[in-house]
């Protein structure tokens, strides 16, 4: 990675390019999907709170074990697209709304 390169990026996305690579390159790829479990585990942990509920409350509520849903916090651990539903919509009583781009 080229210092000058990164001094001369015009924006974010720009930067995020030279500093990890772009998306269809293994390293961008990479970068995204740890990015993308980042913003689900702290939708997650937020949705918890605002909920007034604990990691073993939420558990209970969905059937799954309080270190479950600790390691889905911390992005410790892939999630199913059912399993996030159960979490949001069931345990939280939050709705889900995917995009795809």
């Amino acid at each position: 990675m080229n210092k000058d390169n990164i001094k001369n990026a015009k924006n974010f996305d720009e930067l995020l390019d030279i500093k990890y690579g772009k998306i269809g390159a293994e390293k961008g790829d990479e970068f995204e999907e740890k990015a993308q479990y980042f913003v689900i585990s702290e939708m997650l942990k937020q949705a918890r709170k605002e909920a007034n509920m604990t990691q073993e409350q939420l558990a209970n509520k969905v059937g799954t074990k309080k270190s479950y849903i600790s390691r889905l916090e911390n992005g410790k651990c892939d999630i199913q697209l059912s399993t996030l539903y159960r979490i949001f919509e069931f345990g939280l009583g939050k709705r889900i709304n995917l995009m795809f781009g």
